[in-house]
């Protein structure tokens, strides 16, 4: 709903955006002047404005959906930094004439310098992003837990979180992340949610996508936890919408984790190999939207042999206090994309207690990750793709009296 309100602002602001366009085109050269020109570039422009709306709408033939939609992912990152650029660059057009009053502002010279610069920066930042959201990095943590494990001195974990297996991350992206994790050499694989994209048609290859992630590797093997996003519920422009005749559940997501070897902790505990727990949440998303409920953080420790490490999959970074007090001893999270996207990232840092990285709770550790995958626009500006690669180290085993007499 909120979305059909927006949209009127959204058309002013297309008009705003185009607009500056073409005096600045005009300027340049007469050939931008001619009606052939401006119809063809206006025609092109709505064309990708539109993009939003019409992939959402024209669902067949599946082809042209996706199409539609690969456009419209590219479209919205771009149109932030066409907004951002122009708006800054006329809000500081309006403050020296206001103010200094220069006279080479007038000049066609300037504004053709000045619309150059524009369209350099807005291209570069763009295409910057492109292509910095398939360099995964791996970000490493050491921890400490005061536990004795017995026979282990440490456990190391590769964390990843919001993969978003869809429309623009499929077998390629799949691959390379087996690549990086497999890498490390882990004891065990943790993903905290958001694997898929809320739309499962949007995999363009799901079995083979599944048939790659088969070959990760570790010790323990790889467990996963739902995200807000792994439900079934069309996006238009980051507004979700509810299909009356079509469930939130989509078996065929968890059919896929199965294919893949990827076993599903859904407010779930297991003991691994008698030594530490590991338990996964139900999203407070997810399940607001399957009118579904999820246990506390002490609900889920009650039963648990608090001698023995917990660790907690729990794809919101929230309820930090509730998690350490039930005696998490290490808790995994996504879900925040570290913001994505500049300015967006300033915003997440306001709005999580911890939206990325490290902080310690206690005696409990949080780790955020920003993210394996990407999330509607295709690209990434102010943060990294990543997997986390934790070393979790135990205290050793205290000798007996007898053994140091």
């Amino acid at each position: 709903m909120l979305a059909i309100f927006l949209a009127p602002l959204y058309i002013l602001i297309n008009i705003y955006i185009v607009r500056w366009m073409i005096l600045w085109m005009g300027v340049c050269t007469h050939f931008f002047q001619t009606f052939a020109f401006r119809a063809c570039f206006a025609g092109v422009y709505i064309f990708l404005s539109t993009s939003l709306l019409t992939c959402f709408l024209i669902r067949k033939p599946p082809a042209l959906h996706r199409f539609l939609k690969n456009t419209a992912n590219y479209f919205q990152g771009t149109f932030l930094y066409i907004l951002i650029v122009i708006v800054t660059t006329d809000l500081c057009r309006l403050i020296l004439k206001h103010t200094l009053h220069p006279a080479w502002m007038y000049s066609r010279k300037a504004f053709v310098v000045t619309g150059a610069v524009c369209t350099l920066l807005i291209i570069g930042v763009s295409l910057y992003g492109i292509f910095n959201q398939w360099n995964i990095k791996t970000k490493t943590y050491d921890v400490k837990i005061d536990k004795q494990v017995k026979g282990m001195d440490s456990l190391k974990i590769v964390l990843l979180a919001d993969i978003h297996f869809g429309y623009s991350i499929g077998e390629k992206h799949a691959g390379l992340l087996v690549k990086k994790i497999n890498a490390e050499d882990p004891d065990l694989i943790c993903i905290a949610g958001d694997i898929f994209d809320n739309e499962y048609e949007g995999i363009k290859n799901p079995k083979k996508t599944a048939a790659i992630l088969r070959s990760l590797k570790s010790r323990y093997g790889v467990y996963a936890c739902w995200g807000n996003h792994d439900l079934s519920e069309p996006i238009l422009a980051g507004f979700t919408f509810r299909n009356a005749k079509k469930d939130y559940d989509d078996p065929r997501m968890r059919n896929f984790l199965e294919s893949a070897n990827i076993r599903l902790l859904d407010d779930e505990t297991v003991l691994i190999d008698k030594r530490f727990y590991l338990t996964g949440r139900k999203d407070p998303s997810r399940c607001r939207k399957m009118s579904d409920t999820r246990k506390d953080p002490d609900q889920l420790t009650a039963c648990l042999d608090k001698t023995l490490p917990i660790i907690f999959m729990d794809h919101q970074p929230g309820q930090l206090d509730e998690v350490a007090a039930a005696g998490a001893d290490l808790d995994l999270c996504g879900h925040t994309h570290d913001g994505q996207l500049f300015p967006l990232n300033i915003i997440t840092g306001l709005v999580w207690e911890n939206s990325c990285g490290y902080l310690k709770k206690g005696t409990m550790h949080n780790i955020v990750t920003s993210g394996a995958g990407i999330w509607g626009p295709n690209m990434r500006t102010a943060t990294n793709s990543e997997i986390c690669s934790i070393t979790v180290h135990f205290y050793p085993a205290r000798p007996n009296s007898s053994d140091s007499s």
